[in-house]
């Protein structure tokens, strides 16, 4: 669990330490008091069975999530980006989805941003109070130069982090699409976005540590926006990542290998595409799909705002595999 920072007054404190009893992700277990005493294996069964629990969680929010990430990718689609804003656990969770989002879809690293309170610094060490400011939240998307067709996901286990509330508050008053994604029900940040997703994974293993379910359920559902939005905006094709960035060997391996699924094509063939579309999967693709040169290809992909199946319905004479 984050600091909330030392700088408060007898009377907050109580009052913080009322509200953190109130929550589901802070309850404790007295069924595990004495967990430090069973055998290592007996801990790891426990803990496994405890996450077992969590997809069943995210599954019982999956209408509300794909209404949030229909919403997303209509904003994406014009042109806009997603946000995510958090602190500890959460905001390092939001940080490491976005920065996966380059290499795996080929975006540009301000497509996909990631906001922790306290700068980057706070990805490796907590930042004394920064989670405890609305006005930090909001002089982060301020910097971004915020539009109404961002969105702009708060990242809070507890759903009571005022960066995570100030940064989807701040969002709405900008215009931009907001979602807030907690591990408690009726929370404030649900309260304060147009989309709240609110996945209830009960009381940790480690009383008020939110690095475990609530973290796992956090990745999940980021794994899906994500994901989910990218294959809207036709950064695959089918299940295969043709918007790969080929970046090292491995990624180069795997671009050939991507080429082969999607068309059948043989090896002579696939370099012949990719060296004439400079590396480019999906360009290569429609090159063999499609039977057209690669300035072509490129230009069918930019008509067809980067959908390979728009540009290879567009081409003049498509080829089955």
């Amino acid at each position: 669990m984050t600091s909330t920072g030392t700088h408060t007054d007898d009377s907050t404190y109580g009052d913080l330490r009322a509200e953190l009893a109130t929550l589901t992700t802070e309850a404790f277990r007295p069924e595990l008091a004495e967990i430090d005493q069973l055998p290592t294996a007996e801990i790891a069964r426990i803990m496994n069975d405890e996450d077992r629990t969590v997809p069943d969680a995210v599954a019982a929010r999956l209408p509300q999530i794909a209404a949030a990430i229909d919403a997303t990718a209509e904003r994406m689609a014009r042109g806009g980006r997603l946000i995510y804003a958090g602190a500890g656990t959460a905001g390092r969770l939001g940080v490491l989805d976005a920065s996966e989002c380059p290499p795996t879809f080929n975006t540009d690293p301000s497509e996909v941003v990631g906001l922790i309170a306290g700068g980057p610094s706070a990805m490796v060490k907590a930042v004394e109070g920064a989670e405890d400011s609305k006005a930090l939240a909001a002089e982060d998307l301020d910097g971004l130069g915020l539009t109404e067709n961002d969105t702009v996901i708060g990242i809070s286990a507890s759903g009571r982090t005022p960066y995570a509330i100030g940064a989807v508050e701040h969002a709405r008053t900008r215009g931009a699409l907001t979602i807030g994604l907690s591990c408690n029900a009726d929370s404030a940040l649900a309260s304060a976005a147009e989309h709240g997703l609110e996945v209830v994974v009960g009381p940790e293993l480690l009383t008020g540590s939110t690095r475990l379910k609530a973290g796992t359920a956090q990745k999940l559902v980021l794994n899906m926006i994500s994901t989910i939005t990218m294959i809207r905006l036709g950064k695959t094709y089918g299940n295969l990542m043709v918007d790969v960035r080929a970046s090292n060997e491995k990624l180069r391996a795997r671009s050939r290998r991507i080429v082969a699924l999607a068309t059948g094509a043989k090896d002579a063939e696939i370099e012949a595409a990719l060296a004439a579309t400079d590396g480019e999967v999906k360009s290569a693709i429609l090159v063999v799909l499609g039977a057209v040169d690669a300035p072509t290809a490129a230009a069918l992909l930019t008509d067809s705002a980067g959908h390979l199946r728009a540009a290879l319905a567009a081409a003049a004479t498509p080829r089955t595999t």
